[in-house]
């Protein structure tokens, strides 16, 4: 739902020996018996053998989910130029708690155009906050400390002792430095679109004032509800963000249903120990879980619920109720879910820690935290093995141009303190993007390739391409690729202001760009080239 509207999407190829430019007047519109053609797609402008995805907004007056043939018709000014049947489903029935209903859920378009994320990771674990480097990550440390032959193990007893179990280090969760706006103001700075925090890790302590448990931040710990203080921040502060919450489904060690096949127990005796605040004998899924998430649905009302671990779950439940409580506001709102909630119903995959090596049409999100492996605080990670803002940038260009959203964590202290290096990392792609972002956010894929050598390419529709350099550019800049240029067309650098690039066409059609020494020394950890439109 697009204002009120539906919106159908279609995909426009240019299969002709012609440029379609402004001055054809071309629309996409849609016609189907019960509906209305109420926003036809603009194509403003599109090479021969470019395509171009659009959206066409529907009026319908038939009840929500008739199914319909349709109309989609390619017009000039003077009629139809091409035209296409299809079958539609008329408005947006409420969604039913089935993988065949759930599953026509679609990632809205605000994530399809906000490409950048910061993923948040903080909880009792930020206490401890120790793994050996590029091994472990520091946020399973309550796992990790129960295998002897883990390093954590034998850290745990040398520096705390065999009787300091893991929820000893609740009290010494403080949040005492905790500043939620400053946390908003960074994630703006950043230009980041969206966040998204952990409300409860696998460690089951849960940081908002949860009903159905005492095992959270307002009964122990910070006495504060983490989750309210940060979302509140952002509603008041920086409204434009969208606010997600990261939902663990399995415990490690809950004792109704321990993902590790027993409750908490002292590692070095092997001795039960409480599960702190936790009021057990439920069923896990029905009792627990799935009121939680409802909780942090009915609470929050978050744009983004993220699970994890794909474990026992009442997915298909919670969901229908997340998307009807969407779609049926006064004023509607679109909201989106990852690929980890145990069942076969998402909006978008999570590849962690990698990326997929081409273009993936189905909308996809690559994780990683700025430390080479934990998500969580590290203290034994230097500030030079954290990724550098080259290494975050580059990563974000190529994610971008194979269709993908990069959602990048951090990992606070336990009083509240992001790490300096952390915070450089994040102001410092901010800077990048405030000069460069027209080519990153609002943009879509180059349907004909994603990259070529150490290029990379995205569009924005009918308006420009973009040429992405991940080294600094020299004098000529060489794309052997079927760049969509015409005679006519302006190419300049971003951060190079309000100077055109002289560029030419070689004989094996490549097109070369002339680089000024001024132009190469004017940007940073990558340049890029835009192809404007604007004239046509």
């Amino acid at each position: 739902l697009v204002d009120g509207h539906q919106s159908v999407e279609a995909i426009v190829v240019n299969a002709g020996t012609v440029w379609l430019d402004e001055r054809d007047k071309l629309t996409v519109t849609l016609d189907a018996p019960g509906a209305r053609c109420v926003a036809p797609a603009r194509i403003g402008a599109l090479a021969p053998g470019e395509q171009a995805r659009v959206r066409i907004g529907i009026a319908s007056a038939t009840a929500p989910g008739t199914s319909a043939p349709g109309l989609v018709a390619l017009r000039a000014e003077d009629g139809a130029l091409a035209h296409r049947p299809a079958t539609l489903t008329l408005g947006v029935p409420d969604y039913q708690p089935t993988v065949a209903s759930l599953t026509t859920h679609q990632a809205p378009y605000w994530f399809n155009d906000a490409k950048f994320g910061i993923f948040i990771h903080w909880g009792v674990y930020s206490v401890p906050a120790w793994a050996t480097v590029g091994r472990d990550p520091a946020e399973w440390y309550w796992q990790r400390m129960g295998l002897p032959n883990n390093p954590t193990y034998a850290y745990h007893r040398q520096t705390y002792g065999e009787n300091f179990n893991y929820d000893d280090f609740i009290p010494r969760f403080t949040a005492a430095n905790y500043d939620p706006a400053a946390w908003i103001r960074l994630i703006e700075q950043s230009g980041a679109e969206y966040f998204v925090f952990t409300a409860k890790h696998h460690d089951g302590f849960s940081l908002w004032n949860s009903a159905v448990s005492g095992r959270n931040s307002v009964q122990m710990g910070p006495r504060r509800d983490l989750v309210k203080a940060l979302l509140d921040a952002a509603a008041a502060h920086a409204p434009q963000l969208k606010r997600g919450l990261y939902y663990s489904l399995p415990e490690w060690f809950n004792p109704d249903l321990p993902w590790q096949g027993h409750g908490p127990r002292n590692p070095y005796t092997l001795q039960p120990v409480p599960y702190t605040g936790y009021q057990t004998g439920r069923d896990y899924v029905r009792d627990y879980q799935t009121k939680q998430v409802l909780e942090l649905v009915e609470n929050f009302d978050p744009d983004i619920i993220w699970y994890d671990m794909n474990k026992a779950n009442d997915t298909p439940d919670v969901l229908a109720e997340y998307f009807n409580r969407a779609k049926n506001r006064p004023r509607p709102k679109d909201v989106t879910v990852d690929n980890r909630g145990g069942v076969p119903v998402w909006d978008y995959t999570t590849p962690e820690y990698t990326t997929y090596a081409n273009t993936v049409i189905a909308k996809w999100e690559a994780t990683r935290g700025l430390d080479p492996y934990s998500f969580g605080y590290n203290q034994l990670t230097a500030d030079t093995q954290y990724m550098t803002t080259e290494q975050v940038v580059r990563s974000l260009v190529d994610i971008v141009s194979k269709n993908g959203n990069f959602l990048l964590d951090i990992g606070p202290k336990a009083d509240g303190t992001i790490p300096d290096i952390m915070v450089r990392r994040l102001v410092e792609t901010g800077e990048w993007l405030r000069v460069n972002g027209e080519a990153i956010q609002g943009t879509t894929y180059w349907s004909r390739m994603a990259q070529l050598g150490e290029l990379r390419f995205t569009v924005r529709p009918n308006s420009a391409f973009y040429i992405h350099s991940l080294g600094q550019p020299t004098d000529r800049l060489v794309v052997a690729a079927p760049v969509p240029i015409r005679r006519g067309d302006r190419v300049t650098l971003l951060g190079y202001p309000g100077r055109e690039l002289d560029w030419s066409l070689d004989n094996h059609g490549a097109l070369v760009v002339e680089v000024p020494k001024a132009a190469q020394r004017s940007g940073q950890y990558v340049w890029v080239f835009k192809i404007d439109y604007a004239a046509s």
